[in-house]
């Protein structure tokens, strides 16, 4: 255990002599954090859109005025030879409605009318979303006017759980601390890992008599106080910036945090172990950490859209796992009911790259 100690000091005070080390342990999580939180929009808002109006009348400027009442859609005028055509073409526009000139007096004469919705299905999300909030005026517009029933047989009365004002930041925050809690510790890990070799000191290390084990468990203590450093100063800068806080458990946070900022360390020490030089530490960790953690552990897209056989790749990473927990933690608040299995899971990795980062490095060292 002394040995473990000594190591663990040594990596400490290493770690706080190198200003950019501290930099890339602090300053960066901390632009991460605001970048994602703000930049990170998933709900579409002020979608272009141009409505080209050939009836002119006080029904046809009615149902203008309630497309852009939604506050989804912003006005776009274009000057052209066909406005609704070429500012699609262009990109000026995402959408363009066109009234027909015979609009009012169908309406009025209990006729059916056509209203032509021209969509840029190029996002096929977004094209999603403009059809639906379209349709939705539409139908509001015409049972306004009396063209639908006021009532039906079935009504569906709809209640939000969790997040019934629809903030993202309850949804992207705590993705982002588990995509940031995976790259930096892992990443500053691996660096210290390969520092050893670029200066030769790990010779040192393979001639005495500390073992592999206890090598990496003193880094490794380093480093995990370190991220802890890192979690406290990125959850309480997110929850002072974009109002998030706990709601469920807190047992489960803090013990589901401990288990991934062990597998981010172990996760780095095992890239250090197997690379060379430092470039090649920190494009495993950016390949390896930041693309699976920011692509397939629902960070974003959901897990279930992955087509088989890369559906499978998520059930290993570890980042996959402690979404859920910060997402149960921030906003369901279901507890250990919930998290179950993402603890054990984490806990299971964590040994996993754990004795492969040791059985890689005890065939690196010298016989005693």
């Amino acid at each position: 255990m002394k040995r473990i100690l000594a190591q663990c000091v040594k990596e400490i005070a290493q770690f706080r002599r190198d200003r950019l080390t501290l930099a890339l342990a602090f300053l960066l999580p901390f632009i991460t954090l605001v970048i994602f939180g703000f930049a990170i929009r998933l709900e579409s808002k002020d979608i272009p859109l141009i409505v080209q109006d050939f009836n002119r009348t006080n029904l046809s400027s009615s149902y203008t005025e309630r497309l852009y009442a939604t506050n989804q859609f912003v006005p776009r005028q274009w000057f052209g030879g066909n406005p609704t055509r070429d500012a699609i073409d262009k990109g000026i526009a995402k959408a363009a409605v066109i009234i027909p000139p015979e609009f009012s007096r169908d309406i009025q004469a209990g006729r059916s009318t056509n209203v032509q919705v021209l969509i840029d299905a190029t996002d096929v999300n977004n094209a999603r979303v403009i059809r639906n909030s379209i349709q939705r005026v539409t139908n509001f517009f015409m049972q306004e006017h009396g063209l639908l029933p006021a009532t039906s047989t079935i009504t569906a009365r709809m209640r939000l759980w969790f997040n019934p004002g629809r903030l993202e930041s309850l949804y992207i925050v705590p993705g982002v601390y588990g995509v940031i809690l995976w790259i930096f510790p892992s990443l500053l890990a691996a660096i210290a890992m390969v520092r050893e070799k670029e200066k030769g000191t790990i010779l040192q290390v393979y001639a005495s008599s500390i073992s592999a084990t206890e090598l990496l468990l003193g880094k490794g203590l380093a480093y995990l106080l370190i991220a802890i450093a890192e979690t406290l100063t990125v959850m309480v800068l997110g929850s002072m910036i974009f109002q998030v806080g706990i709601v469920g458990n807190p047992i489960t946070l803090l013990l589901g945090t401990l288990l991934f900022l062990v597998d981010s360390v172990f996760f780095g020490l095992l890239l250090g172990v197997r690379s060379s030089n430092q470039n090649a530490a920190v494009q495993g960790v950016s390949l390896v950490g930041f693309i699976t953690s920011l692509l397939l552990s629902g960070f974003i897209y959901p897990l279930n859209n992955i087509p088989f056989p890369l559906s499978l790749a998520p059930n290993i990473i570890p980042a996959r796992y402690y979404i859920d927990i910060t997402r149960d933690a921030f906003v369901r608040g279901t507890g250990f009911a919930g998290v179950w299995f993402d603890l054990i899971m984490l806990a299971a990795l964590g040994l996993v790259f754990f004795n492969v980062s040791r059985r890689v490095l005890s065939r690196m060292q010298l016989p005693s």
